[in-house]
């Protein structure tokens, strides 16, 4: 595995620091999961929209609960921390910190180290407000940018949390590249406010570009000449017409012709000007056709085309499951899932399940031995309740 021999101590919970964890467990570093007694991190016991938090960012992990409140539950993770290549941290700023785990005291211990704090806001006059992934998308501008006007609404998925864990990672393996040479660590930051950001550029630049301010994408026209959700007889099916040569194709399969011959449709821009009078043809067009008559057209003519799905029609896509797509993991009741895997490929293949979601503290004593410490010592600690 790529990331084999790195060793990453991960103080997290919710999305955003334990996918920056997950990120480089699936590529093969030996991550260690540093939870709270007695029951260890709080996500895993969360439920409505946060119920698959923790099974779809804990895979590949180690788990060791330990007691930071207790001497020795401190000195074991002090012990842990002493060779380590990357801690990753997404608590309340100054949290760390308080307990002597901040980047300051680590760094002082292991110049090495790579330390990164997946936040809400990067430094500056934000720094210290706590964040949540709507709180940017509302103040950043992907709200207003997803809701109808005035209606401004938060994107179907925890989009900032998982990019924002994700630019951690990327940081940390740009870190680690570094250190081969300056043979020093370096502190990493992530931010969610920072990451929206991001996300809105491409609307910031069409404003800088044009003059023009976008609108919501619920009332945007597109920047194509065919670009919209159509009714056929029996559902509704995606359709994109974007290059020349596709619309040629598209027009000459579906009895377009006219549009071909028309001199004020002879061009990108002259067609998506005036998709007033094109689109309303095209749609009746299609709606003659069922939504499988009309995927099977699309894809003979290689045109892009997409079935409306929803999230978990997913475990059924036969792309996923035949390209090892989604990666089996164990419930804590036990039931065998398929959760997304990372979305590349190394050589043509994806990325393993290495270890199975670990249950609390599952290789606290696995890791104790690993520090060196003996089996009456481990069984004293767990006895004190410092090792759970």
């Amino acid at each position: 595995m790529p990331l084999d021999g790195i060793k990453v101590v991960e103080f997290v919970h919710m999305v955003m620091g334990p996918t920056c964890g997950l990120v480089l467990a699936d590529l093969g570093a030996d991550v260690v999961k540093v939870e709270p007694p007695p029951e260890g991190d709080n996500t895993r016991r969360l439920s409505g929209a946060g119920a698959g938090f923790f099974a779809m960012a804990n895979r590949n992990k180690r788990s060791l609960m330990v007691d930071l409140k207790t001497p020795d539950g401190m000195a074991m993770v002090m012990r842990l921390l002493a060779d380590a290549d990357v801690v990753i941290e997404n608590f309340r700023p100054g949290a760390m910190d308080k307990l002597g785990l901040g980047w300051a005291d680590l760094a002082a211990r292991n110049p090495r180290l790579i330390y990164c704090s997946c936040k809400g806001f990067l430094p500056g006059p934000y720094e210290h407000r706590p964040a949540l992934d709507e709180v940017v998308q509302m103040m950043g501008g992907l709200a207003y940018m997803t809701g109808a006007v005035g209606k401004p609404s938060r994107a179907g998925s925890s989009v900032n949390d998982i990019m924002g864990g994700m630019f951690g990672a990327i940081g940390i393996l740009a870190a680690l590249h570094e250190r081969h040479a300056s043979g020093r660590g370096r502190l990493v930051q992530s931010g969610l406010f920072e990451n929206n950001t991001m996300l809105v550029g491409q609307h910031m630049a069409q404003y800088a570009v044009t003059g023009v301010e976008a609108r919501p994408m619920t009332e945007r026209m597109p920047a194509w000449p065919v670009y919209d959700i159509f009714e056929t007889s029996d559902g509704q099916l995606f359709v994109g017409v974007v290059t020349d040569g596709q619309w040629r194709i598209f027009c000459e399969a579906f009895g377009l012709t006219a549009f071909l011959a028309d001199p004020g449709l002879a061009t990108q821009r002259q067609r998506t000007e005036g998709r007033a009078r094109t689109i309303p043809v095209i749609a009746a067009s299609l709606a003659t056709y069922t939504r499988a008559a009309l995927i099977e057209k699309c894809e003979a003519l290689g045109l892009p085309y997409a079935p409306i799905a929803r999230p978990i029609e997913m475990f059924d896509d036969p792309h996923l499951n035949a390209s090892g797509g989604l990666v089996p993991v164990t419930l804590p009741d036990g039931r065998v899932t398929r959760l997304p895997a990372l979305p590349l490929s190394l050589d043509g293949a994806r990325l393993p399940l290495r270890r199975d979601l670990p249950g609390p503290g599952e290789h606290g004593a696995e890791i104790a031995r690993e520090l060196g410490y003996d089996e009456a010592t481990i069984a004293t600690l767990k006895a004190s309740g410092a090792l759970c």
